[in-house]
Formats: C-alpha cells, sequence, structure tokens
C-alpha cells in the first residue's frame, strides 16, 4: 500500500538537493556609483566574490546538468560566528538567533545571484519561493551556509504555510 502524502509529494517536485558550505557568510554589497568626470559609472564592490566562489563550489557535485526550468524554491540557513559576548557559560549551547547585520534579503541575494551565474537557473525570477534564516551557530560549531533547493511543479494547496 502507498503512503498518499508521499505521492503527493513527489508530484509536486522533480529536483531537489541539499548541501552545506563552510565559511561565514558576506551579503551582497550594495551597488556603488562613481563619477569619473563627465561620465557616471556603476561598479560592483565585489566583497562578497570569496563566499559566491565558495558557495559555487561546494554546491557544484549537485548542480542539475542543463538549468533549472519553472518555479523554484530556496531555503537558506545561515551561520554566524559567535560573538565572544555570547560564549559564557550560562549562555545557551544550541544555536541562538542573529539579529544583527548583515540583513537576510542582502544574504539571499548573494547566494542567488553567484548561482544564477553558475548556470543552476536562467534567471532568479525563478525562485518564487525563498526561505532565510539567521543563526549563531552552537557553542563549538562551524559557521556556513545550508542550502536546500527544489523545483516546484505545482502551487502548495490552500492553507500551506
Amino acid at each position: 500500500m502507498t503512503n498518499p502524502s508521499a505521492d503527493t509529494k513527489a508530484a509536486r517536485f522533480r529536483f531537489a538537493c541539499e548541501w552545506r558550505t563552510d565559511g561565514t557568510p558576506v551579503a551582497q554589497p550594495r551597488v556603488r556609483a562613481v563619477a569619473r568626470g563627465k561620465h557616471a559609472s556603476v561598479y560592483d564592490p565585489g566583497t562578497a566574490n570569496a563566499w559566491k566562489a565558495a558557495i559555487v563550489a561546494a554546491g557544484e557535485r549537485h548542480r542539475p546538468a542543463a538549468p533549472l526550468q519553472g518555479p523554484l524554491r530556496v531555503v537558506l540557513r545561515f551561520y554566524f560566528p559567535r560573538p565572544k559576548r555570547l560564549l559564557r557559560r550560562k549562555d545557551p549551547i544550541d544555536r541562538i538567533a542573529h539579529t544583527a547585520k548583515p540583513d537576510a534579503d542582502n544574504l539571499v541575494k548573494a547566494v542567488l545571484d553567484c548561482l544564477t551565474g553558475a548556470g543552476w537557473w536562467n534567471d532568479d525570477a525563478q525562485v518564487c519561493d525563498v526561505s532565510a534564516t539567521k543563526w549563531y551557530v552552537n557553542k563549538g560549531g562551524t559557521p556556513g551556509l545550508i542550502a536546500f533547493i527544489t523545483q516546484v511543479e505545482q502551487p502548495p494547496e490552500e492553507g500551506y504555510l
């Protein structure tokens, strides 16, 4: 006898993968504008390039052979090193919510931009469902990113959260 909920889940997702990238997460920097004489130009400061390269390298073995098509769901969990003020004995051993900068939306933008450039999909506008959380790591844990990407076949049922 088959599990009907498993059949429903299988019908909704065609591609799914999960991987971890070690390192301290870095947000996508804002584009900068500069005026040189009578000309203005914009440039990317490139401060997140090493982090983006680490994400691409860690996810390379999971990358699909051809760019993903259709709507996508991306779940990102960012883990930051604990500051010394949270390493006291009385502080919890488990992860703690990270409520400081960088902003979650800028962290997500860096991940989506580098995966678009690496050929995971044609345009990050295909990502219709994004979830991002920021945490300080467990005591003794390793900072980094856990990424989960699925290709969504159909929209979830009404009332789905």
